[in-house]
């Protein structure tokens, strides 16, 4: 995952706008929407040769070359070829891949990106040869393999990770603050006034002569401590960084059904009212402009003490505790009007790329990576949480190792409070659509009853 934030989807857009062309000049798939190789199971039994595999998260790399060791002591016949890159170079080498015939046979794959390329015709349905070998699909975190099953029932994926959102806090800022440890971990929020959470981002707020944003005489046009830091943007469509924690505590869901969804909710009260709280703190200085986080890392403004919280995913755990002279502290989301916290649950898979010409030492790769063998050693290297509770536990030990309590990203998980990722057509779309509309909002250009001509445009497109 990059430490940019792999979720920002925005910047997906470019990488998907190429890849519209694929569905004229996507090789060998002129066979329908299983791709070259139908509905057939691949037969792995002799499986050799060269797999080459991409991923674009540098941190994850080296756990990765172990799992090709190990897959390789165990497979002499076949070798794995690791290639990283970075978060925007990989989308588009892999789109241009597809059209010049050079993408990898086997890539880690997003959650926003695989139903266009399903549709394109571009990803090797497994559902057969997994069978065939007698691979489970059941055996991954509750929710997650459903992710990977197209509109056609077939399925194009299996599960690696998975990832849910916390918020990351500066203790010293907190404890000068005198707030205690504890007083974060049983906020509440609601899109009316805030809550306690508000009022815990008012107090943490501090303006460049010491006054807080609770206090008399806070000069919010001239803040030294936002008190709840802005994760890159507005979140467009997705708002998983930024706002879909609240969103998901009101009993609004982004579709009608997921996955596969064919009507949006951004009309919604629910969604609308969370909108406009999100702009009202900006307006009070107690969070960062959309302008002022633009182009910026979130992370390092975290690290330099800009912000005494901000909520990040799991995968920003390696770098928020990273920055030297900051003690970083975790606590839950707040508890919301539904009377319960909830996370996005979001995760990566691992696709074969139709055009491979080496679909079976690729399927015999892709089946290793979604097993146990594979998941415990990343979850050792402690970076992600892997799909299979076993890699999870490991995942969750290490970090405790190196002294970081992750609890709060896994009691949603544990309790069920999570929702999955918006799986539907026309993502780039949507997002194209969302991304302005959401930043007219943040930035008050627009009032929240915007989305619903926005939502209307969305929906549209479901329909012609």
């Amino acid at each position: 995952m990059p430490t940019l934030s792999r979720r920002e989807l925005l910047g997906l857009a470019s990488a998907s706008a190429l890849a519209v062309t694929l569905a004229a000049c996507g090789n060998g798939s002129s066979t329908g929407s299983s791709g070259a190789t139908g509905d057939a199971a691949i037969d792995t039994s002799k499986a050799s040769g060269e797999v080459t595999y991409w991923l674009w998260d540098n941190n994850q790399q080296p756990a990765y070359q172990k799992v090709a060791d190990n897959f390789h002591a165990a497979n002499p016949g076949i070798t794995v070829k690791i290639t990283q890159y970075g978060w925007n170079d990989y989308w588009t080498n892999i789109t241009n891949g597809f059209v010049a015939g050079t993408a990898p046979d086997v890539f880690t794959n997003h959650l926003s990106m695989y139903p266009q390329f399903v549709s394109q015709n571009q990803l090797v349905p497994l559902d057969a040869t997994l069978a065939k070998d007698g691979v489970k699909t059941d055996v991954f975190q509750k929710g997650l393999a459903d992710l990977w099953v197209g509109p056609d029932g077939h399925r194009y994926g299996l599960p690696k990770d998975f990832d849910t959102i916390s918020i990351f806090y500066n203790k010293a800022l907190v404890s000068a603050a005198g707030v205690k440890d504890a007083d974060l971990q049983s906020l509440t929020w609601n899109p009316t006034d805030g809550g306690t959470y508000e009022k815990m981002i008012a107090h943490l707020t501090i303006d460049v002569n010491g006054v807080r944003g609770d206090q008399p005489g806070f000069d919010k046009s001239k803040v030294k401590v936002y008190g709840l830091g802005l994760d890159g943007g507005s979140g467009g469509a997705y708002g998983q960084t930024q706002w879909s924690m609240y969103t998901g505590t009101t009993g609004w869901t982004f579709t009608d059904k997921n996955p596969w969804g064919t009507h949006y909710n951004y009309d919604k009260p629910e969604f609308q009212n969370t909108m406009a709280w999100m702009r009202s703190l900006i307006a009070k200085g107690y969070m960062p402009s959309l302008q002022a986080v633009t182009g910026t890392a979130s992370a390092d403004l975290f690290g330099a003490g800009k912000y005494a919280m901000i909520t990040n995913g799991s995968w920003m755990i390696k770098q928020m505790f990273s920055y030297k002279g900051v003690q970083t502290g975790l606590a839950p989301t707040p508890t919301g009007p539904s009377g319960k916290r909830s996370s996005m649950f979001n995760g990566l898979a691992d696709s074969i790329w139709v055009g491979s010409k080496n679909k079976p030492a690729a399927a015999k790769w892709v089946e290793y990576l979604g097993s146990a063998a594979a998941q415990d050693v990343i979850g050792q290297a402690g970076v992600v949480f892997p799909a299979i509770p076993s890699g999870t536990q490991a995942a969750q030990a290490a970090f405790k190792a190196a002294g970081v309590d992750v609890t709060s990203f896994l009691m949603q998980v544990n309790d069920g409070t999570t929702f999955l990722f918006p799986i539907t057509e026309h993502a780039t779309q949507i997002g194209n659509i969302m991304q302005p509309a959401v930043d007219a909002v943040f930035t008050g250009q627009s009032p929240a009853n915007s989305l619903t001509s926005a939502n209307q445009q969305v929906n549209a497109l479901f329909t012609s």
